[in-house]
């Protein structure tokens, strides 16, 4: 075999061979994609099914209003609906853009860049769903006496123990609650970012 008949061997196997490795880079990312949506999915199903639950009892509250025949019951349930109508919003919608980032259209700096700016938001959406959630986990009280039994939770209730044993084990129940689905979701984000850091041995 000729020299130049080598030589275009040898360029053409060349080709060949970058060639398979673009194709092996880019099925790499495209698992890659799919295996981050899967960890933010983690979080995202969870809270999917937590603005279901937000909005149904939302609704429920204000085709019950006229239950609401004072003024303490009314405030509380206009609080309450207000509180389960934003609090889906906030987590949902940063969730939604981190597990939406398009790793294969974006270098590894834009992004992790972007998905850095999702997580400090979602964080800082958690910590103000928490507050929201204990403001809630109150005054959603009286107006689920008034709704589910008819009763004025603090004018005819019997006795004041049930409330004053209630209110302490709702209490530790939301941390305990809370801390373990922030420890979950922080799991899941961790994950997720060790995924778009492996893409940097590819760039």
């Amino acid at each position: 075999m000729e020299l130049e008949e080598m030589q275009a061997v040898w360029s053409q196997m060349s080709d060949q061979i970058e060639k398979q490795k673009k194709l092996t880079d880019k099925m790499i990312i495209m698992m890659t994609q799919e295996q981050y949506r899967k960890k933010l999915n983690k979080i995202a199903y969870p809270e999917i099914i937590g603005a279901v639950i937000c909005y149904s009892v939302a609704i429920l509250i204000l085709f019950n209003l006229e239950k609401l025949d004072n003024w303490y019951s009314l405030v509380s349930g206009l609080i309450s609906v207000v509180a389960l109508l934003v609090l889906p919003v906030l987590s949902l919608k940063w969730i939604s853009k981190m597990r939406n980032i398009n790793i294969s259209g974006n270098s590894y700096k834009e992004t992790l860049i972007e998905y850095t700016k999702g997580k400090q938001r979602f964080k800082k959406s958690m910590k103000l769903g928490y507050y929201l959630g204990f403001v809630l986990m109150f005054v959603i009280m009286p107006v689920s006496s008034k709704i589910i039994k008819g009763k004025d939770l603090f004018t005819e209730t019997k006795s004041i123990w049930p409330i004053v044993i209630a209110i302490p084990l709702a209490i530790i129940f939301f941390f305990v609650f809370t801390k373990w689905v922030y420890k979950s979701y922080t799991g899941s984000m961790n994950s997720a970012e060790v995924l778009i850091k492996e893409l940097e041995e590819k760039e």
